[in-house]
């Protein structure tokens, strides 16, 4: 009996699991997209002002992006990339300094910071 019991309700755990799973597949707002970063154009004066760890920016591939809460959270040593806040740092994310690019999952990282694009100097 008790075996029973222990089968039938293994079982119903483990369909509730893929059912809810499952629906969440199919949901249409199972996961929202991301919303539209805006298209604010900032100064490379204005970005110079966000040079500090506390308030860092940087532009990427023309991007800027506000890293200030991501730096305790880098893999590495935030004191590798803070001498990049409020300065372009392409070359440093493309080549990491060390000829090696950024993994795809850091790029999949920047659109959740990006604040807005880097203006041309006139």
């Amino acid at each position: 009996m008790m075996r029973k019991l222990f089968i039938a309700t293994t079982a119903t755990f483990w369909a509730m699991v893929f059912a809810f799973w499952g629906g969440s597949l199919w949901s249409p707002d199972a996961e929202p997209p991301l919303a539209a970063a805006p298209d604010r154009a900032i100064a490379a004066a204005e970005l110079a002002k966000h040079a500090t760890p506390e308030t860092c920016w940087m532009a990427i591939r023309g991007d800027v992006y506000d890293l200030a809460a991501y730096l305790p959270d880098h893999p590495s040593r935030p004191q590798i990339i803070e001498p990049w806040c409020g300065k372009d740092a392409t070359e440093a994310y493309t080549t990491k300094t060390k000829n090696r690019p950024h993994s795809k999952e850091a790029d999949a990282l920047l659109p959740k910071y990006r604040i807005g694009r880097l203006s041309p100097e006139r």
